[in-house]
């Protein structure tokens, strides 16, 4: 598809969400998968960290990112507090990619607006394009037709879709089965008919294959062989924007090997990579660096789990210190968010959640008591 060239977010123009005075950038109007595809197109890699929920994404796309990713374990550990085997429905998971979508839009917003009444400056963000797990389509190709509805109606820029047998397990848990190539490939068209249907060309398709650590297929199991062969047959479809294939190690000769034997046949393909939270990348004496898969033809790299993991490490980091020291172990974590010089945009709540940007707006439209004027004088140095 052809590219499109995608405003910066130096480009600054009013919004009717906004009151006069303010501007967003002006890709706001543009739609994400456009942007993703030009991203794609121009990027030596696009990264995008994986988050479960919108305060992540608003986070992620605070500090710069190009693009947020939503897998489907995240899903499940942060909406379900459970593991990634196909435990939750296609409605379930649309919808909190649907929140996440809204949530950057409506930072977006917020920072827009900064907060006038204490100094804080406007940041002009760009809104990343959201990818979203797909799993195995939850079921057959009309499964996959009414989640790529959703997931397109949502705002949802791109989605993979994986071809284990359902329910599937996550990539790196052991008893992974394949359903047949052209069951695989079925769903792969069905997602791109919906996109298509809905007007959306640009929707980005991503095929995943299992076949290098599947313990069942319908073909004679042949690891590498495999994974390349289901792979060269996806892309045969003329439907995969990019392929993915799931690596059980962070060996650096495997991911070379598929890469450049899926080139033999088709030179410019572009692949996705799952530098994976499931590796102990801290043992690796040299992990693959996001360049040196960039080089690879890797084009979109994410983590799946980093946010679990950050909320892991902090939030059990917070529990043991107030297990130990009560009041003070809260008081030495506001100490470090208000510390000179430190960028932590949740240390004010308030300002994160885009209270200002509501008092403002809430003037704007006369709504009764969403001013700022009705807001009780509080001391800055003592009150979020």
């Amino acid at each position: 598809m052809a590219t499109v060239a995608v405003p910066q977010a130096t480009e600054l123009v009013p919004s009717p969400l906004l009151p006069d005075g303010f501007k967003v950038p002006a890709s706001r109007f543009v739609h994400p998968s456009t942007r993703m595809r030009e991203l794609l197109a121009t990027e030596p890699f696009l990264f995008g960290p994986g988050v479960y929920d919108p305060m992540g994404a608003q986070l992620v796309m605070y500090h710069g990112y190009k693009a947020v990713y939503f897998s489907g374990y995240s899903f499940a550990i942060g909406h379900l507090g459970t593991t990634d085997m196909d435990l939750y429905s296609s409605v379930e998971i649309a919808d909190a990619a649907r929140r996440t979508v809204s949530g950057l839009r409506k930072f977006q917003l917020t920072m827009a607006v900064g907060d006038p009444e204490k100094g804080v400056a406007a940041r002009h963000l760009d809104i990343p394009p959201v990818i979203v797990d797909m799993d195995g389509g939850y079921g057959n190709i009309f499964n996959v037709q009414r989640t790529t509805e959703l997931y397109v109606t949502a705002g949802v820029a791109a989605a993979h879709i994986e071809d284990q047998v359902l329910p599937k397990r996550c990539g790196h848990i052991g008893g992974k089965a394949l359903i047949p190539v052209n069951e695989m490939v079925g769903k792969l068209r069905m997602a791109r008919a919906v996109a298509d249907d809905l007007g959306n060309r640009d929707f980005v398709v991503i095929a995943r294959t299992d076949g290098l650590s599947a313990v069942d297929a319908p073909e004679p199991l042949r690891r590498m062989e495999l994974a390349v062969d289901r792979g060269l047959r996806y892309l045969d479809s003329g439907i995969p924007d990019l392929l993915w294939c799931e690596f059980p190690t962070s060996d650096r000769g495997t991911v070379e090997t598929f890469t450049q034997q899926i080139k033999q046949r088709f030179p410019q393909a572009r692949f996705a990579f799952n530098w994976s939270s499931s590796f102990k990348w801290f043992k690796d004496p040299n992990p693959m660096t996001f360049a040196e898969l960039g080089e690879m033809g890797v084009k979109f790299i994410f983590i799946t789990l980093g946010a679990q993991h950050a909320e892991g490490h902090g939030l059990s980091m917070l529990l043991q210190a107030m297990s130990k020291d009560q009041q003070d172990g809260y008081i030495a974590l506001q100490r470090k968010e208000f510390e000179q010089g430190q960028d932590f945009p949740t240390r004010s709540h308030h300002f994160f959640s885009g209270v200002p940007y509501h008092h403002l707006v809430g003037k704007a439209y006369d709504a009764a008591r969403l001013g700022q004027e009705y807001a009780e004088a509080l001391p800055e140095d003592r009150v979020v």
